[in-house]
């Protein structure tokens, strides 16, 4: 009787111990190389977590609107915990274009600041792996968001959300620009080289634009671009660079003709990492003329004849 006992909890313990490996093998948090996923957040909110899932097939819409209903269901894995808390609500989400609108409760501001900055890099990089989405705006009850800085948040692409693989910081690259300013008269483009450090997390083309922000190094050479203005987002995909502004992007404070201004931009990126086109945006919209001149609403390529000095291709 007593060997048959040891037997039964012998075997009984195999039973279990078989339950909780088959159950650690099922856990959403188990992602392959290969397995599609979204983003969840850790027991205390403070991380991302993959979780498994599959990005659903169809229009863009109806998709990224599928994934918020995922990321706001309660967790049934001690591994992670919703992206969306239990309280707030979306209250819309629409396609503009690539862009992908999204319109948040009120209660969305009283999540937690550090919080709230993981929340939304869950649910931005989740959205993104939808075909047909290169971006995600923010909104609460209408009202773009705002950071905890009082700026606009604005469009948010995955490099918005670069994160460190390792506990090493960034390490730091050089890189020589090709850069185009104004020449002296404000009627043609001059070329400017310009040496830079960055570090490895920013994509050149960001660097890019920066530069272009801060005006030449040298002299013969002039700004071309509004320093007021803020730059929503620079992201690449498929041999386009999108760049998107704050509406103060389109008040010219220099005596430059808008022809140089915008391809002061265009120039400059287009060869970059494979960068064909250019397509400028302001506040996440194409339907655009700058000074009511430039039409923006298509992707540009790169035009030499405003180049000083040089034919056109």
């Amino acid at each position: 009787m007593r060997k048959k006992r040891v037997k039964d909890i012998r075997f009984l313990a195999v039973l279990l111990c078989a339950a909780l490996f088959l159950s650690a093998c099922s856990s959403r948090t188990n992602v392959d190389e290969d397995d599609d996923y979204i983003y969840c957040l850790n027991g205390d909110r403070t991380g991302l977590v993959k979780i498994a899932y599959d990005i659903p097939k169809g229009g863009p819409k109806e998709a990224a609107g599928q994934i918020l209903e995922e990321l706001a269901k309660p967790s049934e894995d001690i591994d992670y915990v919703p992206a969306i808390p239990e309280g707030v609500k979306v209250q819309e989400c629409r396609m503009e274009r690539s862009i992908a609108y999204i319109d948040f409760s009120e209660e969305y501001l009283k999540i937690p600041s550090l919080e709230e900055k993981v929340m939304r890099a869950a649910i931005v990089q989740s959205i993104l792996r939808v075909d047909g989405i290169s971006g995600v705006w923010f909104s609460v009850n209408g009202e773009s968001l705002k950071g905890s800085d009082g700026k606009q948040v604005g469009l948010m692409n995955m490099d918005d959300f670069v994160q460190n693989t390792g506990s090493s910081l960034s390490s730091y690259q050089t890189a020589t620009l090709t850069l185009y300013f104004a020449n002296a008269s404000g009627d043609k483009l001059v070329e400017q080289k310009m040496e830079a450090n960055y570090t490895s997390n920013m994509p050149l083309e960001k660097l890019i634009v920066e530069k272009l922000m801060g005006g030449p190094k040298k002299s013969g050479s002039y700004p071309t671009l509004n320093p007021a203005a803020s730059v929503l987002g620079v992201t690449s995909r498929d041999g386009i660079c999108y760049v998107n502004f704050d509406s103060e992007f389109l008040n010219s404070i220099y005596d430059v003709k808008p022809e140089v201004t915008i391809y002061s931009l265009v120039n400059s990126l287009v060869g970059v990492n494979g960068i064909e086109t250019v397509q400028i945006t302001v506040n996440g919209e194409t339907n655009v003329k700058y000074m009511d001149t430039v039409d923006l609403s298509k992707p540009l390529r790169k035009d030499t004849t405003w180049i000083e000095n040089m034919e056109g291709e």
